[in-house]
């Protein structure tokens, strides 16, 4: 019997929440690093599922790391443009750049924008909440502006609502409403890759300007383009809550 190797595995927390305590992302980001071999616990490459002793040494990628002790959750109005991603090979703008200088915590996007759309992005270091609010099952609102490049036909708020077919895939939204010829609310709870865009252009319309206002009971009034604020102790209590404030 090799005892350290069981003790690896009884005791603790584990592997793939420490490594989200760690900042490294959500359970299932941390899933994958485990699976594909970048984790190694007290030298040996880690399995899926085992725990984590308190005195273990976790590398990742060959670097030690460590639970991070302040959880931080933090709203950004992201400027259109940026990019929803830790790292880009091609150099172009990183959201998280814009917290970076003020943020010393390893936080990560929850979600994600499309480039050239703005508004509501959430960061955090605490991967079970990313966890939860990325999971469909967790019944978050999400709802954009939305600006056109021509007038919004009656088809596109009544087969939207219902649920179109656009290139073999179901979109459906919970909600919309006209607010102008060219501008509409939207509200999603799923929400799929370039949803409203793809669903904009079955008619041949183009969205001049997309912006997330709100996910749940998190808005962004009164928060200006490109800076961000820490979500108040209440406002993380309604997104870590299974059943309270999933929409407004």
């Amino acid at each position: 019997m090799n005892v350290p190797e069981e003790s690896g595995k009884t005791g603790g927390k584990r592997l793939q929440a420490y490594l989200a305590s760690c900042g490294l992302g959500s359970r299932r980001a941390c899933e994958r690093y485990i699976t594909e071999g970048r984790v190694l616990v007290d030298g040996r490459i880690a399995e899926l599922g085992q725990r984590v002793p308190e005195a273990a040494e976790v590398r990742v990628d060959g670097k030690t790391v460590h639970p991070q002790e302040r959880l931080r959750y933090i709203l950004l109005n992201k400027p259109a443009g940026y990019l929803s991603a830790m790292s880009d090979p091609e150099g172009r703008r990183l959201a998280v750049d814009l917290l970076r200088e003020a943020v010393p915590e390893r936080v990560y996007n929850v979600g994600r924008l499309d480039q050239w759309s703005s508004g509501l992005l959430l960061f955090t270091n605490d991967g079970n909440l990313a966890a939860r609010l990325g999971h469909p099952s967790g019944g978050f609102e999400k709802e954009y502006e939305v600006f056109a490049d021509k007038d919004l036909p009656e088809a596109f708020f009544r087969e939207f609502a219902a649920g179109v077919l656009v290139d073999g895939i179901l979109y459906k939204a919970a909600s919309l409403t006209r607010s102008g010829g060219r501008r509409a609310r939207v509200t999603l709870i799923e929400g799929q890759n370039r949803e409203i865009r793809r669903v904009l252009a079955h008619w041949d319309i183009r969205a001049l300007s997309l912006r997330r206002v709100r996910i749940g009971p998190i808005s962004i009034e009164g928060l200006p383009e490109g800076n961000w604020r820490e979500l108040e102790p209440e406002e993380v209590a309604q997104l870590e809550s299974p059943t309270e404030a999933r929409s407004r």
